[in-house]
């Protein structure tokens, strides 16, 4: 009987337990807390997922992930998301229990110098389990202790590490468990739970609702916070970062990655109401095809391109703008007056309308320039005829009105002129095309190209005569397929290419670090970014090609040809292979280079850029070392090799 007693009672307390239970998950009233309701608003990255286990396995089994690991800045960046997958690790069925639960993982900056990884997890109704707080005592071994404190009314749970001493703080708010080894940040959630600031800013709901749930996670971008961030690694200010900081609101993309570790994003960016007068121009003046792939060499290692309907109705747009703020405006307005007053010229008739649907900035591998990046901007030509028309139109208006004199350049068919109208591109286009200042140009098929540097012109003209274009690059080809072909805002980075460039133009202690990483900087080969209109918003899709460093090696640029070593005995007829020259002056009569000691090395004769007439070059010591003639750059007669005594040692006939 005693034994039917005892049965009888767990029973009953088993239907008590159930029906508890029951109250709790099916009965109670739905009083869920939305979890972005709990980022601190200062969340520079924020990453969603509703499968956190299944899609952090994804991640962290990829070829992509296992190569960055290797590297120590990039393991202290994902330290902290390292610690939280050691403490679920040996509890794996829990924390399986827990995946198709909202989970958020924030960005925030603590300092100027250090940021804190903040977790919401979506509990749903388990959070009103009174046992759960319990069993989290079950996650800890004797290298762990837990305590309990108070903040604004609510409890913080905070869980020591006496091996790392390290603390991992935590609190449950409503249906919400949130957690951070940075205590500042769980106080700082606990604040919003009254008043979120972050969960109700209607310019991020706006993308947050369009972003949809597909893929492994989804990521969000606030570009008011991105300038700090990047001051943690960087103390020199980013142009493009603080453009993007001032013009940008939200990014918000939904997150693939295949089995080629390629990341896949899309979704959507909106832009601020102010400081945005560019952005909003192309917005409203629709996409075209991208073409300026068909003459951009294919070393370039940063494309960026305009496209619009018409780059008319982008210049009435990009006005009509510039006239809600009339101080600016105005500036804008006198600029252009003063430059047809003084040479009139039309600047809308000789310009704007010959003008067709795309423009772009290149920045291209070449080594030419010490210190400074190669750049060219291209504009598409609707008829070439007509530009070529409108700009001699220009430069013999020019020749009237300044006292400039610079002769028309024939570089292999092409010619090269020079536009001495300081500031133009500023005035035109506004700061992004500041650099173009005085450029020199040259025409190539349907497409008006400007540079500062006339070696760059040169550069390009002789990869589009031997076909070296990125429209001939199977990578490029391969790599543009993943986007539309029509777009507002379109930006390619060939990596490695890029590295390079940084490299030459940074500083020594800025060159040793890039140096150490260029490993896990060039794996992530090609980048691309690309906007399209959506009513007020810019839809967008980025994609990062990932590629194993060994096989990327070989395809990464060589340095500048340089003569080739001598033979330890005797001397080779290869001593009479000099390597090309850049002068930046195309009317100069020639050019000279120096020792360090200022000692002239060589000087050659110049006729339209090109080594025409006598060249000579001299050993350290000032004795003549070779000499011989040019004919428009090919080496003519018979060239002498003299030693530094100057006995005459070797002639060649060319």
């Amino acid at each position: 009987m005693t034994k039917k007693r005892i049965l009888l009672g767990l029973l009953a307390l088993l239907v008590l337990y159930l029906c508890y239970l029951a109250y709790i998950f099916i009965l109670s009233p739905k009083t869920n807390l939305q979890s972005i309701y709990l980022i601190p608003e200062d969340a520079v990255f924020i990453i969603e997922s509703e499968k956190p286990v299944d899609s952090w396995a994804k991640v962290s089994e990829s070829e992509a992930w296992r190569h960055l690991q290797k590297n120590d800045y990039f393991a202290q960046l994902t330290e902290n998301i390292q610690k939280v997958d050691t403490v679920f690790n040996n509890n794996h069925k829990l924390f399986e229990f827990f995946d198709g639960r909202s989970l958020f993982i924030s960005i925030h900056m603590i300092s100027k110098k250090d940021y804190g990884i903040f977790y919401v997890l979506d509990l749903k109704r388990i959070a009103k389990l009174k046992l759960l707080k319990t069993y989290l005592n079950t996650l800890l071994n004797e290298n762990y202790t837990m305590s309990k404190r108070i903040y604004h009314e609510h409890e913080i749970l905070e869980v020591f590490d006496r091996i790392n001493k390290e603390t991992l703080y935590l609190s449950f708010i409503k249906n919400q468990l949130v957690a951070s080894y940075t205590h500042t940040l769980v106080e700082a959630s606990i604040d919003q739970y009254d008043e979120p600031k972050l969960g109700r800013n209607l310019d991020f709901l706006e993308i947050n609702s369009r972003v949809g749930y597909e893929n492994l996670f989804r990521v969000y971008l606030q570009y008011d916070f991105l300038d700090e961030y990047y001051a943690r690694f960087s103390d020199q200010q980013n142009e493009w970062l603080d453009r993007a900081s001032k013009n940008f609101l939200f990014s918000g993309f939904h997150i693939d990655l295949d089995e080629n570790s390629t990341i896949t994003a899309d979704g959507y960016t909106n832009i601020s109401t102010t400081n945005h007068t560019y952005l909003k121009a192309l917005q409203k003046s629709g996409t075209a095809k991208r073409s300026i792939p068909k003459i951009a060499p294919a070393r370039t290692a940063l494309y960026i391109s305009y496209g619009f309907d018409s780059f008319q109705t982008f210049y009435e747009n990009f006005e009509t703008i510039q006239q809600k703020n009339p101080e600016q405006f105005e500036g804008y307005k006198s600029g252009i007056v003063k430059v047809e007053k003084f040479l009139k010229i039309d600047v809308r008739k000789n310009f704007v309308d010959w003008i067709g649907e795309e423009i772009a900035l290149l920045q291209i591998n070449t080594g030419i320039s010490k210190k400074k990046n190669d750049l060219a901007l291209v504009l598409k030509a609707k008829d070439s005829s007509e530009a070529k028309r409108n700009l001699d139109f220009v430069l013999k208006q020019i020749k009237k009105k300044t006292p400039v004199k610079f002769k028309a350049v024939d570089y292999k068919g092409y010619e090269i002129n020079f536009l001495s109208i300081k500031g133009f591109f500023k005035i035109l286009l506004g700061n992004r095309f500041k650099e173009f200042d005085k450029p020199y140009f040259t025409q190539v098929a349907d497409y008006v190209i400007f540079s500062n540097n006339p070696n760059t012109l040169k550069g390009i003209i002789d990869d589009f005569q031997k076909g070296n274009t990125m429209k001939q690059s199977k990578d490029f080809k391969d790599f543009d397929a993943k986007f539309k072909n029509k777009s507002s805002l379109f930006l390619y980075s060939d990596v490695p290419l890029l590295y390079e460039n940084m490299r030459s133009i940074v500083d020594a202690k800025t060159q040793a670090q890039l140096k150490k990483n260029k490993n896990f900087i060039v794996c992530f080969s090609k980048m691309g970014l690309q906007l399209s209109p959506d009513d007020d918003l810019f839809e967008s899709r980025m994609v990062v090609n990932y590629q194993d460093v060994d096989r990327l090696e070989p395809f990464i640029s060589a340095p500048n040809p340089k003569r080739p070593i001598q033979p330890p005995m005797g001397i080779s007829e290869s001593i009479f292979d000099l390597k090309p020259i850049y002068p930046s002056d195309l009317n100069a009569k020639s050019f000279t280079k120096k020792y360090a000691n200022g000692n002239i090395r060589f000087e050659v004769d110049l006729k339209d850029g090109l080594k025409h007439g006598r060249y000579r070059e001299y050993h350290l010591n000032g004795a003549e070392k070779i000499t011989g003639r040019y004919r428009k750059d090919e080496q003519i007669g018979t060239w002498r090799y003299y030693n530094p005594m100057g006995e005459l040692k070797l002639k060649k006939k060319f």
